[in-house]
């Protein structure tokens, strides 16, 4: 309740259908390859960090009424913690240079620390926040926010920008088929991703109609940074990557160099 406000600022949504075929093909090969868990949530996160890098001008937070360049494109991951009662983030440094491997290797102690309730930071933020009366915690929730991911100060238990320049959320593991995200205000992110199940349905494949496994992928954006064509361009790189996830095995120099 201490979060969120009925919403001032605009937001753009946008939803694109996938065909899973070849994300799916991916996970299974590269699990066999490495060992690693990889999930479609690492090969999402991974396409979505060089989507943004690819659009600079969504890789951005409003702060003080100005617009402020993320440095880097991380990507922040929900972990759900506390039997699924609950959600911390989990934030990849630097995601665009890195491989889906990467992201599950990376991400793979840090959940476990999460759900297990040993993780320092998260432990510590809880604290500050289960213990303050109640008429206290939306104006420090807002303070923390400026300290935090407006000015990326490290406080209050947290990294500096914790949820990173853009957060990626599995709603399919709830057993949903699509969801759109509620952008938190105070952690001033341009774009939230939701990944959700899989499921079958028709797909034309050279002029013929097929059943095929699809995923649904729904975006919630701030508007005063994303518009249209910043949308068009990200789920055209997105596209592109994950027909093809295996070219995120290698550097990403951007999409020239890709084409």
């Amino acid at each position: 309740m201490a979060t969120w406000r009925p919403s001032k600022d605009g937001r753009i949504y946008a939803r694109m259908a996938i065909d899973a075929t070849a994300v799916l093909e991916y996970v299974e090969r590269t699990r066999a390859r490495t060992g690693e868990r990889v999930t479609i949530t690492h090969v999402v996160g991974a396409a979505l960090a060089r989507a943004i890098r690819d659009v600079p001008e969504v890789r951005a937070r409003v702060v003080l009424g100005r617009i402020v360049e993320f440095k880097t494109c991380d990507i922040g991951f929900a972990v759900d913690i506390e039997g699924g009662n609950d959600l911390a983030p989990a934030r990849v440094r630097s995601a665009d240079e890195k491989t889906p491997v990467d992201i599950s290797r990376e991400l793979a102690p840090v959940a476990v620390g999460l759900r297990a309730g040993t993780d320092a930071g998260h432990r510590h933020t809880s604290r500050y926040f289960r213990h303050l009366p109640w008429w206290t915690l939306r104006p420090l929730i807002g303070f923390a926010g400026l300290i935090v991911s407006g000015f990326g100060f490290d406080a209050f238990g947290q990294k500096g920008f914790p949820l990173g320049s853009a957060f990626v959320s599995n709603v399919g593991t709830l057993g949903l088929d699509e969801g759109f995200l509620a952008p938190a205000p105070f952690a001033r992110v341009p774009v939230y991703l939701a990944i959700g199940a899989v499921q079958d349905a028709p797909t034309v494949v050279d002029g013929a109609v097929v059943v095929r496994p699809q995923l649904v992928l729904v975006a919630t954006a701030d508007h005063r940074l994303v518009d249209g064509a910043h949308a068009g361009k990200i789920v055209q790189v997105m596209r592109r990557l994950l027909a093809d996830p295996s070219v995120m095995d290698a550097p990403y120099a951007g999409v020239a160099d890709n084409h």
